[in-house]
């Protein structure tokens, strides 16, 4: 009897034996199957990541590609004629608008003021020319000849960027147009303007808004002086002393931005130019033109009046003189062979 319990214990022992180890078998597989589960799902998630990261830069490219080519047509659109013998300078068309009323009676804004400002990329000196606002032009796609100054009310900017690019022969690379009230608040954020008015003005249209009164003298012009300066009319020069005074001033101008005090007031400017003026350049510019800018020479800016005359049935009418215009441009620009081939 004994020794048939000493078997049955037997038996139990290796029956409970064989059962641990099945226990220990099916654990076993059960963690190397949670082992190989997280495995394949971290496998999955790092996929997904990667094709995350993929169609993100896919994305971003594309975005990007769409950004810059909509950019390149926006330019194309409106800058016309482009001439690699120019890629030394850049080029800014700068417009004063003006809805007032004018001799022409039309309705809408006019370039009152229009200028090429010319910046050399590499030494930093400034040209520019002062464009007549009743410089006798026939812009292309029009039937009729018209003043310069009209020109922006028939098709805006990027027809005044061709058609100036069209009468000088050289390219325009940006453009800026600001009207009255943000021209004079630019002028008060940089403190106003020290300048010699060369004689009494006295002036006044209540049609146009226009009321002009500055004594001659060296004064500090504020504002809405500078404007009265610049758009006053004298009997005896006309628009031939207006652009006269256009070139004096630019030049002031350059020298007060130039100064240490205006670097403080760079914030207000800034804001002005995003809330009020129009321009062409945009994120893809910005860092030419902060190049540019940054290397501003010091020297004085060199201008010229475009060649040109009162015409002998209108003298309120400048006839532009295409071989003087040439000629002009190719005293500019020396580095530029051939930069007036294009005039007409």
């Amino acid at each position: 009897m004994a020794g048939k319990r000493e078997d049955n214990v037997t038996r139990r022992h290796i029956e409970e034996k064989k059962r641990a180890l099945a226990r220990m078998r099916r654990r076993r597989f059960l963690r190397r199957m949670l082992a190989l589960t997280i495995c394949t799902v971290l496998l999955l998630l790092a996929a997904g990541g990667v094709y995350a990261l993929i169609r993100g830069a896919e994305y971003v490219t594309q975005e990007y590609h769409e950004m810059y080519t909509g950019y390149t047509e926006r330019r194309a659109s409106w800058q016309g004629d482009t001439n690699p013998q120019f890629d030394g300078y850049t080029n800014i068309l700068v417009m004063g608008l003006d809805d007032g009323a004018d001799r022409t009676n039309t309705e809408g804004a006019k370039a009152d003021t229009v200028l090429v400002l010319s910046l050399d990329n590499q030494s930093g000196k400034v040209r520019f020319i002062t464009i007549p606002g009743d410089t006798w032009v026939n812009p292309s796609g029009t039937a009729k000849f018209m003043r310069m100054s009209s020109v922006y009310t028939a098709g805006g900017a990027p027809l005044m960027v061709r058609e100036v690019n069209q009468l000088l022969g050289i390219p325009i690379h940006q453009y800026v147009a600001l009207d009255l009230k943000a021209f004079a608040e630019l002028i008060d954020a940089l403190g106003g303007i020290d300048i010699y008015v060369e004689s009494d003005m006295d002036y006044e249209d209540p049609e146009a808004n226009l009321n002009i009164h500055l004594k001659k003298g060296y004064q500090h012009l504020d504002g809405s002086q500078v404007q009265q300066y610049l758009r006053y009319r004298s009997p005896e020069l006309g628009d031939v002393g207006r652009e006269q005074r256009q070139q004096r001033f630019v030049k002031a101008l350059y020298q007060q931005v130039l100064r240490l005090e205006t670097i403080p007031r760079l914030p207000v400017i800034a804001e002005i130019f995003r809330k009020h003026v129009k321009t062409s350049a945009e994120i893809f510019d910005s860092a030419h033109l902060a190049n540019v800018l940054r290397h501003l020479s010091s020297d004085p800016p060199e201008g010229v009046i475009l060649q040109g005359a009162p015409s002998l049935g209108d003298d309120t009418i400048w006839m532009p003189d295409n071989n003087g215009i040439r000629q002009q441009m190719k005293k500019l620009f020396p580095e530029a062979e051939g930069s007036s081939s294009d005039a007409s």
